[in-house]
């Protein structure tokens, strides 16, 4: 599969920092000239922020499940394209797995290796939160990438997509759609009902729906994250269910399957919103030929980012528009709402 291409930028940008009462009552009492700084002001002597010079050598042991869907994929193409872009970055990344013991050796093989710092997307956060700690007691920092492991110890920094706000967006958009429509009716296509960020997503759904007194959840299948299982789940959905006005689909490709059980039973009518932000549901919504009218993003770029919190927790740098001398604990990305609008801007971060 081609590398997805990671949107470039210098160093790690995330946001402005909020000034103080305390910096602002100094600000309005001091005796210095207006606009100048109190010389022993923090803001005189920034932490140095990562950016995109060479820096100090770092090697950063990469560990994730095994790639067998396209999102994964994307996540190990994101990882690789970023690291390429640092010639002070080695990149150790492992073949991944979806058994808890495989990964869990694959890791400890890295903290053998004594890499840097390591960025592990687990197969399971909760089986895995051991060999996290185990790298941290190892003075290894740890990027825990999207599944959160059990204790925020075995962890620096947790980077990751945000499954409820995925379902909430996905909700506001179907919401505002059918606000002036009587008697709404919405389907849901989950994934898989063990995993907590399923639940997650169909909770975030479900509260949005709440703003919405005239539109009903009248049906809801859990499938498993392939095509084969949207298909066969969409089917038992449109034959369960003549007649609705909006249908969600947690995956975009568990979508690619619901696409066509919905033109094998020649349905039309409503409005389908997938998840995750795939080329193709990208493309569809852009063709503008079929239901699919939107997707709720669960950005793969993610692992890009965790790349270079990595390099700069390694390096022993801040971020670049951030007063704090440190990289934050917890970074949760945006689930941002993709549609014939804004289509464009976002393709080039969709996976296949």
């Amino acid at each position: 599969m081609p590398q997805s291409p990671v949107p470039s930028r210098r160093g790690i940008l995330l946001g402005t920092a909020a000034v103080s009462a305390g910096a602002v009552l100094t600000a309005c009492t001091s005796n210095e000239p207006a606009g100048k700084k109190p010389a022993n002001s923090p803001a005189n002597d920034p932490a140095p922020a990562a950016d995109d010079r060479p820096g100090k050598a770092v090697t950063i042991g990469f560990a994730g499940p095994q790639a067998d869907h396209g999102w994964l994929n994307a996540i190990n193409d994101n990882a690789r394209a970023r690291a390429k872009k640092y010639s002070d970055v080695t990149l150790e990344i492992t073949e991944g797995s979806n058994d808890t013991a495989a990964q869990i050796g694959q890791i400890q093989t890295l903290i053998n290796k004594k890499v840097d710092v390591l960025v592990i997307l687990p197969a399971d956060g909760k089986a895995l939160t051991q060999v996290g700690l185990q790298a941290m007691r190892a003075g290894i920092p740890v990027i825990n990438l999207d599944r959160v492991f059990a204790s925020p110890q075995a962890y620096r920094c947790w980077i990751g997509g945000d499954n409820y706000g995925m379902g909430l967006n996905a909700g506001r958009y179907i919401g505002e759609h059918l606000k002036n429509k009587t008697g709404a009716k919405v389907i849901e296509l989950a994934g898989v009902d063990s995993l907590e960020l399923t639940r997650q997503r169909t909770k975030g759904f479900d509260d949005a729906l709440k703003n919405y007194p005239n539109i009903t959840k009248v049906a809801r299948q859990a499938a498993d994250f392939t095509v084969e299982s949207g298909q066969a789940k969409t089917a038992q959905l449109l034959q369960a269910q003549s007649d609705f006005d909006a249908f969600w689909n947690h995956d975009d490709d568990q979508g690619v399957g619901a696409l066509r059980a919905i033109a094998q039973a020649g349905r039309d009518g409503f409005l389908m919103v997938g998840g995750a932000g795939a080329k193709s549901a990208m493309d569809a919504i852009k063709a503008d030929d079929s239901v699919l009218k939107a997707t709720v993003l669960y950005p793969p770029t993610m692992s890009a980012s965790a790349i270079d919190i990595a390099r700069a927790v390694a390096q022993g740098k801040g971020v670049g528009g951030l007063a704090e001398l440190e990289i934050p604990a917890t970074i949760t990305l945006y689930s941002a709402v993709v549609t014939k609008d804004n289509v464009d801007q976002y393709l080039p971060t969709g996976f296949s």
